[in-house]
């Protein structure tokens, strides 16, 4: 009977492949789509899919695609989904194989995410060492503020079409050393809600403000109270993020104007926090414009919820992680104020968020300079593989898996 080491993917596996990883990886990088815009990206990945005899469903909530491979007689299902649009960012990296599209650059690293996702798919379609059926999403739209793509690819009906019973995913992780792997259980990335006030005053000459109600005023005041909700309505032990992102108001100097408008971005991580900063945002603005004879309109916008990790699949995943590469390359992620829409997926499906490092000198995310680290590219593919087949493992196996 084989070992626990060589009965399931291993770094050494994947060596032969890092020459073709890197080619795939750098040819995506240089070929960048926005949310959305995702067809040619959707087309190449759906085609080596294709070419490895998965069972590939193109156009799924847009440009996504889900390839599903079964094996042996297990009747589980594992999912794992990578991300694949760009960012509107001109780059600056000065590298060969930088973007050829002006305004368009792969910022986070789903250049990346895909690359080791079908580096994965290659192995687990050549070896087949697993029981069930493993479903791969290559999701469109990560980026998208609005109707992203996971929000989408529910939509068009992801959970009934290709039925699965835990879901996994990764980013890449700059200022953690290439090939590490974070994670934690529970809530680790944000909700991200977005707020947009309008404050209606009375305009009128500079030289007579007694004569109007000025937005600007009330703009600047509700700027300064609204950092009070963080430190005097929450426990100083919880943790969350309320910016005023843009205030517009006025176009000359010697005009009180008619309107003023600010854009907020709330960060929180537990959904009790989460209506706690709405109602107190509304309730303060309303407050203050009234205090200052405004009127005032706002549109509260709720984004991603947070990213709440399944303790079992993340011990599982913590497992696995730690035979791939070793204890001292394991680590806790740290709570993240990003959002993620994989949130929606953890919402309707048991599942864990990963990170993998990506260097501690990395450009940060979303960065003209940012780049991934194809360094970290083996380790992610073989992570996926190992989890894969530790899920999808025989009864008669080692244990491991969640029940």
């Amino acid at each position: 009977m084989p070992t626990l080491d060589n009965a399931y993917a291993r770094l050494s596996d994947f060596e032969a492949m890092e020459v073709a990883l890197k080619a795939t990886r750098q040819y995506l990088h240089a070929h960048p789509e926005l949310s959305f815009e995702e067809a040619e990206t959707a087309r190449y990945v759906a085609e080596k899919l294709e070419g490895w005899g998965y069972d590939v469903t193109r156009n799924v909530g847009g440009h996504g695609v889900v390839a599903r491979l079964s094996a042996g007689k297990g009747s589980k299902g594992i999912a794992i989904r990578a991300d694949m649009d760009a960012l509107p960012i001109v780059e600056e990296t000065g590298l060969a194989y930088a973007s050829g599209t002006p305004g368009k650059m792969h910022a986070c690293g789903h250049d990346g995410h895909t690359t080791v996702l079908l580096g994965a798919a290659e192995y687990l379609a050549r070896t087949r060492r697993f029981s069930g059926t493993v479903t791969l999403i290559f999701q469109p739209a990560e980026e998208a503020s609005k109707n992203s793509g996971a929000q989408a690819m529910i939509a068009d009906g992801l959970f009934e079409r290709f039925p699965f019973d835990a879901i996994f995913g990764l980013h890449n992780h700059p200022g953690a050393p290439e090939g590490t792997i974070l994670m934690r259980s529970g809530p680790m990335m944000a909700a991200s809600d977005t707020v947009e006030i309008t404050i209606k005053g009375k305009g009128g000459h500079a030289s007579r403000p007694h004569l109007t109600v000025d937005p600007v005023v009330v703009a600047c005041n509700l700027v300064v109270s609204l950092q009070t909700i963080i430190s005097r309505n929450l426990d100083p032990t919880q943790t969350a993020v309320i910016t005023v992102g843009t205030i517009h108001a006025g176009d000359a100097v010697n005009v009180i104007p008619e309107y003023a408008k600010l854009a907020l971005s709330v960060r929180s991580f537990e959904p009790g926090i989460r209506d706690l900063l709405q109602e107190r945002i509304t309730k303060l603005a309303r407050s203050v414009a009234e205090g200052h004879n405004a009127s005032i309109e706002i549109d509260y916008d709720r984004g991603n919820p947070v990213v709440v990790n399944s303790p079992a699949e993340t011990d599982f995943a913590r497992i696995v992680a730690m035979e791939l590469v070793g204890e001292d390359k394991v680590a806790t992620c740290p709570l993240i104020p990003g959002s993620e829409d994989f949130s929606h997926f953890l919402e309707h499906k048991p599942g864990s968020f990963l990170r993998l490092g990506n260097g501690m000198n990395s450009a940060i995310l979303h960065s003209a300079k940012y780049d991934f680290a194809d360094a970290s590219l083996t380790v992610g593919a073989a992570m996926w593989a190992r989890l894969a087949e530790r899920y999808l493992q025989d009864d008669a196996r080692s244990p491991g898996r969640p029940a």
